[in-house]
């Protein structure tokens, strides 16, 4: 089917209401900047879900890397993005103005020049991601210890999406399928979303991030509404089984633990951890979980699990903005409250 008919049936659809989530903040950017809802019958929903890296990493992960950053011949290393995010009082923005030390990276393999120039100081890096980035953390794992770089520690946030997927569909009623994450993907292959879909009963689509293939998704969904299938429209990158090198090296350094996530506190084995061999390489992150915000009125929990619009946040457009954020959606800019702001009419 052509992309017109594509979209004259999803404007034109009058059947049972539906509600799909997409759990990539790729997919929630491209959707929001291809404008996909308004080609969109009344009667299909689009909500995000915990697709941002940045936005599901709880506050305690933040004030454990603005204490680390006081501390003496310490530096974080960072993504521009995590600089921003708030923890409970303060975010590493913060920190660096009072004297904290932080340095922002465009690589996470910048570290090594870092470290290898200053070995009197122990660079951090704040290593957050889902399945996507943790074989690159696993590669760079391999380059401290080939190198024997001693001033080089981890503090992490990975997550599995499987899991946090899982707690959604326990939880929320109200998703009737999946846009499938696409980069997750490319690692675990296609079927690590098919257990779900039997166990729940709802589409899993993996989907590209164009816009016509996104719309080509949704059809999907719509067509296989009520039928626990996987169906995967991104081939071109994904696979059945996923990149078993990548899914190895993970293996090799990082072993599952009970994480943490903002909106959805702990998930049994949903994260990934050093492996206790490579224990002197972590930071501490083992110890870290859910605790209060900074600003409590801040609903990006409900926003991470769909279960509330960034509009619906008291704070959405009035003290909280991209310049002034006071939860991590609207840090990223994968953050679904940044994308409704950005986007806002």
């Amino acid at each position: 089917m052509d992309i017109e008919r594509i979209i004259t049936y999803l404007k034109e659809y009058d059947g049972v209401p539906l509600t799909f989530m997409e759990v990539c903040g790729t997919h929630t950017a491209a959707i929001s900047e291809n404008g996909i809802p308004s080609l969109l019958s009344d009667k299909i929903h689009l909500v995000s879900g915990p697709g941002c890296p940045v936005c599901v990493t709880v506050a305690s992960y933040i004030d454990r890397l603005c204490a680390l950053s006081a501390e003496p011949n310490t530096c974080i290393v960072t993504f521009g993005d995590m600089i921003r995010v708030p923890g409970s009082s303060d975010a590493l923005s913060d920190m660096k103005s009072k004297g904290g030390k932080i340095n922002m990276v465009y690589s996470p393999f910048e570290i090594i020049n870092l470290a290898e120039n200053d070995t009197d100081t122990t660079f951090i890096f704040a290593a957050v991601g889902f399945e996507t980035t943790t074989p690159i953390y696993a590669l760079l794992m391999e380059q401290i210890i080939s190198k024997n770089i001693k001033n080089i520690k981890f503090l992490t946030s990975l997550k599995t999406m499987p899991a946090a997927i899982d707690y959604l569909c326990a939880s929320n009623s109200k998703i009737d399928g999946f846009i499938a994450p696409g980069h997750v993907a490319v690692i675990t292959g296609a079927n690590a979303f098919l257990p779900l879909a039997k166990k729940y009963n709802l589409p899993f689509v993996v989907s590209g991030f164009k816009g016509e293939e996104l719309l080509a998704t949704i059809y999907s969904l719509v067509k296989l509404s009520g039928q626990g299938e996987v169906l995967n429209l991104y081939k071109s990158a994904v696979t059945t089984d996923g990149n078993k090198k990548a899914q190895e090296i993970v293996k090799k350094y990082f072993e599952p633990y009970d994480a943490y996530w903002r909106g959805m506190g702990k998930i049994n084995g949903s994260g990934l951890i050093l492996k206790s061999q490579y224990a002197k390489y972590d930071a501490g992150s083992e110890n870290l979980n859910e605790d209060s915000k900074k600003n409590t009125a801040c609903r990006c929990g409900e926003v991470i699990t769909g279960t509330a619009l960034p509009s619906q946040c008291p704070l959405f457009c009035k003290i909280c903005t991209p310049e002034n954020p006071q939860g991590a959606c609207m840090v990223s800019n994968e953050g679904a409250c940044f994308h409704a702001f950005t986007n806002r009419n």
